[in-house]
């Protein structure tokens, strides 16, 4: 059975922070409201053919290449960065979150547009 590592709603703070680098990708930086989780994304704005993955409106396979910590006492924090095929993602927060995950998993992304409250 397929087990759920990790679950929150992000809000997107910032598109493109450091400038648009390439054609078809955006990179986002983002707060989660949950787990206080920090998030730096880079998603491709490719379109592509149907599939199962049509529920959520973006989907990525990766591989966590670094787990990290940062800090110390209260103030830890835990990094944990995932490569989709050359596309980053960088999650930060609170270490007992990183915990659940393991060097070179295999992991999806699945994304879902909440409308604001």
């Amino acid at each position: 059975m397929v087990e759920t590592l990790f679950e929150d709603i992000f809000r997107v703070d910032q598109l493109d922070p450091d400038g648009k680098k390439f054609d078809k990708v955006n990179r986002i930086e983002a707060r989660s409201d949950q787990f206080d989780m920090y998030m730096r994304l880079d998603v491709n704005t490719e379109g592509g053919r149907k599939s199962l993955a049509d529920k959520f409106e973006y989907v990525m396979h990766g591989k966590l290449y670094r787990i990290s910590e940062e800090g110390s006492g209260a103030n830890v924090k835990a990094d944990i960065y995932v490569s989709f095929g050359g596309l980053l993602v960088l999650l930060r927060g609170d270490p007992s979150i990183a915990a659940k995950f393991e060097l070179d998993q295999r992991l999806f992304i699945l994304m879902r547009k909440v409308d604001k409250a």
